[in-house]
């Protein structure tokens, strides 16, 4: 096995391995992980918020056992893949090992240790907008148009997984109008490009239009429940501390495109990252939309690097980016991972920018993976006293409720339930409903609806762990119902009434 490929793997395998090291055993799994892993036993090509690629994935983590392992592996797997693509993107630049090298550090040692560490669209995401670069690039060195059809392939694949790749596809067209590549337009390969894209995400579209298309509800209710407290220039800082640590090589892949001749045929790309950012600041994006835009940089940055470190005595330079980005790095860990217990982030006295707007003593994504064990104990604990198991409901507020009761319980036979996301589409209604085991948001603990339902309603469970998002989230066990609540609820599903 040549030195190279030895190399690569045992970046790849550090990659993965750090990815499972970097979050503290007193984490649990994080909220948006739990809805993807009951996707799992719900197949279709469509969810409210993201396409069916997820849910693939989560089915083939249920079949192999639904365990922490496999949940954690598949982020990890892709940001390994993101390292080999960005690695075979050097290769194709003629690039040193060293440039190979250096991109390979920058990419292990950044914020993607923060994105792969959890089971979320986003991994999969960032690596498909690398490939629909990487094709790229090699069409334009090969004009060979198999990479023209495996970079619609590459964003099919993306726009299945999370339609965020769409505004790759939208930065890039008008950056090929502006460069020799237009001539594309005028290919017929080019449309039988689109065509293969178009063919392969078909099936999602058509979930969309016969659901009446979620996704537009699903980006109103973002709009005005956590992008209206961005702020643009909190993007712009964003871009800047995502990959801080490696700042210097994105800036010379930058440099590059316009100061080294052998790199002029891939100034596109420069455009097309001013285009898709001109586009996220302008819709008041979440920063990390952006993610995608970078790794491709580094493989022309660490190029062009190794280029300037070629001769003399600036061959002994070449360690300094390395040097560089590693003791930048090292400060970040504390605020970009959950390596401490969260009393520990408390005393440090930090304060973290929630999706409300509002500071935090922790990290909104470290809250998100506190106190579901808890919930689901208490929870089996109440069903395990309850007689008549077959009549009994399990009604949360959110998916995040619902899928960690639904992940962590131990009793055979219980399944927690929730009219929100596409739980609702999910809920089992046709069937005797006697007792509810109602968990509700501390924003939601009114028991008017509750008491016109039921003539016995108990306080009998509270999340308690104090830094946890969850905190206060009440366990409240209503009997004796007033009338066929079953009937009831089938009743305001239809009208699309149901609370």
């Amino acid at each position: 096995m040549k030195k190279e490929t030895l190399i690569l793997l045992g970046f790849i395998v550090v990659k993965i391995v750090l990815q499972y090291l970097v979050i503290h055993p007193i984490y649990d799994l994080q909220r948006d992980e739990f809805l993807h892993l009951d996707q799992a036993k719900h197949l279709a090509w469509g969810y409210h918020s993201i396409p069916p690629v997820t849910s693939w994935i989560s089915w083939l983590i249920l079949h192999l056992g639904n365990s922490y392992f496999w949940v954690k592996f598949f982020p990890a797997l892709f940001g390994a893949l993101t390292i080999l693509v960005v690695w075979k993107t050097v290769e194709s630049l003629k690039g040193s090992l060293y440039a190979c090298i250096l991109t390979a550090t920058a990419l292990t040692f950044s914020s993607l240790l923060r994105i792969n560490m959890l089971y979320q669209p986003n991994s999969l995401d960032i690596l498909c907008w690398t490939l629909v670069y990487y094709t790229f690039i090699r069409f334009i060195q090969t004009e060979n148009y198999k990479w023209l059809y495996a970079m619609a392939i590459s964003f099919a694949i993306g726009f299945l997984n999370k339609y965020n790749i769409a505004f790759c596809l939208l930065g890039l067209l008008p950056a090929i109008l502006l460069s020799e590549q237009r001539k594309l337009f005028l290919k017929p390969q080019f449309y039988i490009a689109l065509f293969i894209g178009l063919a392969i995400v078909s099936p999602n579209l058509t979930w969309q239009f016969q659901h009446d298309f979620p996704v537009l509800k699903h980006m109103k209710e973002l709009q005005e429940t956590q992008l209206v407290h961005v702020e643009r220039m909190d993007f712009v800082k964003d871009q800047i501390m995502f990959f801080f640590s490696s700042l210097l090589i994105i800036i010379a892949g930058f440099i590059s495109l316009f100061t080294y001749k052998t790199f002029k045929p891939y100034r596109i790309f420069f455009y097309a990252i001013l285009f898709t950012l001109t586009l996220f600041i302008y819709l008041k994006a979440k920063g990390y939309y952006a993610i995608g835009l970078y790794p491709i940089f580094f493989a022309f940055g660490a190029v062009y690097i190794s280029y300037l470190f070629r001769h003399g005595w600036k061959i002994y330079l070449r360690f300094v980016p390395i040097v560089i980005i590693l003791l930048l790095f090292i400060p970040l860990l504390d605020r970009a991972l959950p390596l401490k217990k969260p009393n520990e982030y408390f005393k440090e006295g930090q304060q973290h920018t929630w999706e409300d707007g509002k500071k935090h003593p922790i990290s909104q994504d470290f809250a998100d993976m506190l106190g579901w064990q808890e919930l689901a104990r208490k929870v089996d604990s109440i069903y395990l006293m309850l007689p008549n198991k077959e009549t009994i409901f399990v009604l949360c507020d959110s998916y995040g409720q619902a899928g960690a009761i639904n992940y962590y319980t131990k009793v055979k036979g219980l399944k927690a339930d929730s009219f929100t996301d596409d739980y609702i589409n999910w809920v089992n209604l046709d069937r005797e409903i006697k007792t509810v085991i109602r968990v509700k948001e501390v924003k939601n603990l009114t028991s008017t609806r509750d008491l016109s339902l039921f003539n016995k309603v108990v306080g009998v469970g509270e999340i308690k762990n104090e830094y946890a998002r969850e905190k206060g989230t009440q366990i409240i066990l209503l009997s004796e119902p007033k009338l066929d609540l079953a009937k009831l609820l089938r009743t305001e599903r239809a009208a699309g009434r149901l609370e």
